[in-house]
């Protein structure tokens, strides 16, 4: 049966490459017509190309003549013409689908393609890199191509200024990374004007290692924090009275979850040392949510692992890719924990600004599209999350790399020695090694070996990532030998010294199999590249921590029983059976987790595009004063609502109670009376009462006011909007802290979630429209140039100042 699906799926991408074959060969025999023309003849095609799709062509059927005309300019200005395979490539993009293309077959290149024919719509087109050498990199290279043909290429990259930003978004294509144009979408929704703003509508996107971004990545939400309030002293405390804590005893570690807790022992300790009755008391919850990220900082976060210490300050390293995350902050404390373990400058606790997942962010595209040397393993969760499914494109030339059988040892010990003689003999013949470890500690142990051996070698991780393109680039020179951590140099070509091929080409060692398929199989990639000579093995150890926690308990039997030492490997197909079925195992536990985040991320994102898009309006519009009358006039009926409820006979109405709620809001003192009110018996004449006097304050509003009420109310709407959806985010996240207890109480936590998500959100809007209306009746404002008013509402306070008369904050 199983065979049978495998002929089915392996008949399905043969179907898919036979027809991208067909548009291939349309393509080429566009080629003859595209050599003969000059340069200008060439670029003139690009403006032929926009008038057509002006005229309604599709960029589908624009697409042979496109990519004929790309090709031609890579042969005159980059000296590259582009394969067949890589026309393939293009065309899957193109689609909006991944292309899953093996290292070395010119991943960069291919991009040219489907960015140029995307460009054409003039909606603007952005390949995202990994990191900031290759976007820089890649803009600057096929920005050449890009730019002969005439469109403009812009670079987004870190630490850029508004207008060079703005410049490099109006471009038809942008290059940058994933992090950057996440964060640019947070702080355009956070923008008082059109002007602060740097994105245009999000169309089309091009992600190159889509599996990095779109997969590891999706579990770590981007942020934007302004500074918290609460004091950093408590973290110092819990950090003191974890590190006399004993596993077992006052807590247990659950090292497959990643998670820690306290012991009754233990929680007995901690209501001693801070003094409180009940540790799992409601007004004892900052204490415990201290002591719970202490105990995680102390216990499941490692130095030089999870994370480096740098300038006095606390890095994270990113688990997949072995990279610096610069400006990234472990959320809810955890961060302020290790700062207080490490006993560097613990920062404030931030407060949530805004936030998304790498997916909601991706899913905003019109069209998207990725590439990658794998994502074959993966294509279940593309489908299901993104929508996306994967194409497997041929390679150029036949792969010649030789993956031999894992190497694996009763210890780590074992594993590390046999591994450096390995080494050892394979630079003797002068055949470069590149070895792959998981952990920058790992890299460090290995080097530490070489060096007592002799053995002159570069050290690739997190701490050198700034040579990273340069030690990669030279890890195919004879003799070379190369220690690297998961990054690896994705993205950078390795290519083989003179005389290299003829020794076996690169040499892969993994020194640790990693938790999923898709990074031990980046780490091969490595090597074969364009048909190169190449191979690849894995030295393992059952102490391996993928073995440890989700292996066989057998298997270590089976050695102790086969009385192996431990410089003496198995070869077995039962270990080997293991590690691929703890993989399996680990990758669909993953898996499960990002579709548990999404599915909350999900509520937030539904409430998320309503507020943008509601936000976006207000800033494109000049005049708000529909909005504002629309939510006075709200308010008026839920004044009217709550006070004097339909349910309740008219003398028990709190006419007094709403009269003076009015007047805090909306009414003018003594523009209603009390006696005037008890006039009325029904709710629709004194609907039409408070409706004429709040028609009546406006118009006095607005009189007073003059010019200056149009940009006035404007900047009341987006500042009520931002803080009170600032407050939300917040709540919401404390809400889903505690949600998972239900469960407890046989009930489903996420349709709880979205229950109370939504009261909560309509709760919101009633506080919005409150202080919006507040605001614009009972605020005193400056009298000023109108621009003033625009920076933001510190320049407005409501109520009077303590002369009684009303007061302003600068």
């Amino acid at each position: 049966m199983l065979g049978l699906l495998k002929k089915l799926v392996g008949d399905s991408n043969e179907r898919e490459v036979k027809k991208l074959y067909k548009i291939v060969q349309q393509i080429n025999l566009l080629e003859p017509k595209m050599e003969s023309l000059s340069d200008d003849q060439l670029r003139g095609l690009t403006v032929e190309f926009k008038d057509r799709f002006s005229k309604g062509e599709t960029l589908d059927q624009l697409l042979p003549e496109a990519y004929a005309v790309v090709r031609e300019a890579g042969k005159r200005v980059l000296g590259k013409r582009h394969y067949d395979v890589q026309m393939m490539g293009g065309i899957v993009l193109h689609q909006g689908r991944i292309a899953e293309m093996r290292t070395g077959e010119g991943k960069t290149l291919v991009a040219t393609l489907p960015s140029y024919l995307n460009a054409i719509s003039g909606q603007g087109v952005h390949v995202i890199t990994v990191n900031d050498y290759l976007a820089r990199r890649d803009s600057e290279e096929m920005g050449q191509l890009h730019r002969f043909l005439g469109l403009t290429v812009g670079l987004n990259v870190h630490g850029l200024d508004h207008e060079t930003k703005k410049r490099a978004y109006a471009s038809d294509i942008t290059y940058g990374t994933n992090n950057e144009f996440g964060f640019d979408f947070l702080r355009d929704n956070m923008a008082l004007s059109f002007e602060q703003m740097v994105q245009r509508p999000l169309n089309y996107c091009i992600i190159d290692e889509v599996d990095s971004i779109l997969i590891d990545e999706a579990r770590t939400p981007l942020i934007i924090s302004g500074q918290g309030e609460k004091s950093t002293e408590l973290y110092f405390r819990a950090n003191i009275f974890v590190s006399g804590l004993r596993n077992e005893v006052d807590y247990n570690h659950d090292e497959k979850a990643k998670s820690v807790a306290l012991t009754e022992v233990g929680a007995k300790k901690a209501e001693r040392y801070f003094g409180v009755t009940n540790l799992f008391d409601p007004e004892n919850m900052v204490v415990n949510h201290h002591v719970t990220q202490a105990m995680k900082a102390r216990v499941t976060m490692h130095r030089d692992k999870d994370y480096v210490v740098q300038d006095d300050e606390i890095i994270i390293v990113d688990e997949f890719t072995g990279r610096l995350m610069h400006g990234r902050r472990y959320s809810d404390g955890l961060h302020q924990a290790i700062e207080a373990k490490e006993g560097v400058r613990v920062q404030n606790e931030s407060k949530t600004l805004a936030t998304i997942t790498l997916q909601n962010y991706f899913r905003g595209y019109n069209k998207l599209s990725g590439m990658t040397g794998t994502a074959k393993t993966e294509e279940e969760e593309f489908r299901s999350i993104y929508g996306m499914d994967v194409v497997t494109i041929p390679t150029n030339r036949p792969n010649l790399r030789d993956d031999m059988a894992d190497q694996i040892y009763k210890n780590v010990r074992g594993k590390f020695n046999a591994t450096v003689e390995e080494i050892t003999a394979r630079h003797a013949t002068g055949q470069p090694v590149l070895v792959g470890t998981t952990s920058i500690e790992k890299s460090e142990y290995l080097s530490s070996l070489l060096k007592q051996k002799g053995i002159p070698h570069s050290v690739l991780n997190a701490k050198q990532h700034e040579k990273e393109a340069e030690i990669v680039s030279k890890a195919g020179q004879r003799g070379a030998v190369t220690i690297a951590t998961n990054m690896a140099g994705r993205g950078t070509d390795i290519m083989l010294g003179e005389g290299v091929a003829e020794l076996g080409g690169l040499h892969i060692i993994g020194t640790e199999r990693h938790e999923s398929r898709r990074i031990d199989n980046q780490l091969r990639g490595r090597a074969g590249r364009q048909g190169d000579p190449g191979s690849t093995q894995f030295y393992l150890s059952l102490e391996d921590d993928l073995m440890r926690l989700f292996g066989s308990e057998n298997i270590m039997g089976i050695m102790e029983k086969l009385g192996l030492e431990e410089d003496q490997p198995i070869q077995a197909g039962i270990v080997s059976k293991a590690i691929e079925s703890a993989q399996k195992k680990v990758e669909g536990n993953n898996f499960d987790i990002r579709k548990h985040v999404l599915k909350y991320d999900d509520v937030m994102n539904q409430q998320r595009v309503v507020m943008y898009k509601q936000r976006r309006e207000i800033l494109d519009s000049e005049d708000c004063t529909h909005v504002v009358k629309d939510m006075l006039h709200e308010l008026v009926d839920s004044t009217i609502a709550t006070y004097c409820p339909r349910d309740q006979v008219h003398e028990d109405w709190d006419l007094a109670a709403m009269l003076e709620y009015a007047e805090g809001r909306f009414l003018a003192e003594g523009q209603v009376t009390l006696e005037e009110l008890q006039q009325y018996a029904t709710h629709e004449e004194i609907g039409e009462l408070l409706h004429g006097k709040a028609d009546e304050s406006y118009a006095a509003r607005e009189q007073q006011l003059g010019d200056q009420m149009r940009e006035f109310e404007k900047v009341i709407l987006l500042r009520a909007v931002d803080s009170k959806w600032i407050d939300h985010i917040d709540a919401m996240e404390q809400l889903r802290q505690g949600i998972h207890l239900r469960a407890y109480g046989q009930r489903d936590p996420l349709m709880d979630y979205k229950f109370e998500g939504f009261e909560m959100f309509e709760e919101m809007i009633h506080n919005i429209r409150e202080e919006v209306v507040t605001y614009v009746f009972k605020s005193y404002v400056a009298q000023a140039a109108p621009q003033s008013v625009a920076f933001g509402l510190d320049l407005v306070k409501v109520g009077p100042g303590e002369d009684g008369k009303p007061t302003r904050s600068e």
